[in-house]
């Protein structure tokens, strides 16, 4: 195969990308399927948009995760102290696999099932609480409060320990570059609240996943205290913030199409397979973790050297026409199989299964209880959190109008 020469893109502007990313990705997919760009770090990084390059790319072994594989100076990423960085996104096999496979078996369909009805019991909960005023922030007080919830219940984290994580990962998903320090202190702040959280699980050990990782740790000896630490961050900060923002984008979505909404209204048991196609068509995740070649490797034409930094855009390939017809329209009658939202190869969200259900969840209660729910703003006064890592909005204020639904009349 014979090289072509990508163009030389000038930084990336995170404003644009965050109010319509998709416009944006669509002028690069149209003008090659990869691109040599300056990224918001001012390092310079391969950014990939075509469906099937993108798909290839996820599982092809010859993209580390590993960060030790990156060119001396040529990457800056999210500085992380090592009891926290030790974890499966910076993570190749056999390490990777190990540590993989100790946790999966907290996200198996079975265990899964096992927590639909707390799941639900929440839903309700958090849906009686806004029932009560007939207008709400659904970031605040229904995406947010139901992932932070089920992901603490896996965990094991007493529900007073919970007030400050959504600041935390705020901080860390869409810092401010005018307070740098702001997401040091997060970091820190985080990790002495880890340690502590499993220094009361190795004291008074309890019946959930991060007492049973420890118990792995201390007595099989299959994890290190790096690993053990930075696994329950990123089950507790993946767990939560992905689920935020599909929950959260579904939403919107769903009210800016008004005859979906009213399909699936009157056929809420379709709404389990609709969750597909609400990723593919705004997705929490704009680009896949970066990745970095052990080899120089050819993608859709372009050698990308070894060690060079490769954003993969999930936001770009699910809307490339090669794959998904008329991929800018939403569509509850798609079949959006192959999607990308959660991953794929190796390292597929291993809480997909998780994620899926409590958006299954949050949206068929939702939408069961407020018929008349409508957005409290104009669609042009909304604002998206100022980040490449992640797709979702600042806040969804909303007028609920009646409530309906058995939890309702019970009150």
């Amino acid at each position: 195969m014979t090289d072509t020469t990508s163009a030389q893109q000038g930084p990336v502007d995170i404003a644009a990308l965050a109010d319509d990313p998709y416009a944006v990705y669509a002028r690069f997919r149209r003008e090659g399927p990869v691109h040599r760009i300056t990224g918001t770090d001012g390092l310079p990084a391969w950014l990939v948009t075509g469906y099937d390059d993108v798909r290839a790319a996820l599982a092809d072994p010859r993209l580390s995760l590993d960060k030790r594989n990156a060119t001396p100076g040529g990457y800056r990423g999210m500085a992380l102290p090592p009891a926290l960085d030790a974890n499966l996104l910076n993570m190749d096999p056999p390490d990777h696999t190990r540590i993989r496979r100790l946790v999966s078996r907290a996200f198996t369909p079975r265990r899964i099932e096992q927590l639909r009805e707390p799941i639900q019991r929440t839903a309700d909960l958090l849906l009686d609480r806004i029932a009560e005023d007939g207008r709400a922030d659904l970031i605040v007080s229904y995406a947010a409060p139901l992932p932070i919830t089920v992901i603490c219940d896996l965990l094991g984290v007493a529900p007073a320990d919970r007030l400050d994580f959504r600041s935390w990962t705020d901080v860390l998903v869409a810092p401010d570059p005018a307070r740098p320090s702001l997401a040091k202190e997060a970091v820190g702040t985080m990790l002495s609240f880890l340690t502590g959280l499993i220094a009361g699980k190795r004291t008074a050990p309890a019946d959930d996943l991060l007492s049973a990782l420890i118990a792995v740790r201390d007595e099989e000896d299959r994890l290190n205290e790096d690993e053990l630490t930075s696994l329950a961050f990123l089950i507790l900060f993946a767990g939560y913030e992905n689920t935020v923002h599909l929950i959260g984008n579904a939403i919107l979505t769903l009210l800016r199409h008004p005859e979906q909404l009213a399909e699936l209204r009157a056929d809420p048991t379709r709404v389990s397979a609709v969750v597909g196609e609400l990723a593919r068509y705004d997705g929490p995740m704009p680009l896949a973790i970066r990745r970095f070649p052990t080899e120089d490797v050819s993608i859709g034409g372009v050698t990308v050297p070894a060690g060079e930094t490769v954003l993969l855009s999930l936001a770009a390939a699910h809307r490339d026409p090669r794959r998904f017809t008329d991929p800018d329209r939403f569509d509850i009658h798609r079949d959006a199989t192959g999607h990308l939202a959660l991953g794929h190869g190796i390292h597929y969200c291993l809480g997909a299964p998780l994620a899926r259900l409590e958006t299954e969840i949050a949206l068929s209660s939702l939408l069961g209880r407020f018929p008349d729910m409508a957005l409290d703003v104009s669609p042009d006064e909304l604002r998206w959190r100022p980040s490449m890592r992640s797709r979702g909005l600042i806040a969804l204020p909303v007028r609920t109008g009646s409530a309906t639904g058995e939890a309702a009349a019970d009150r």
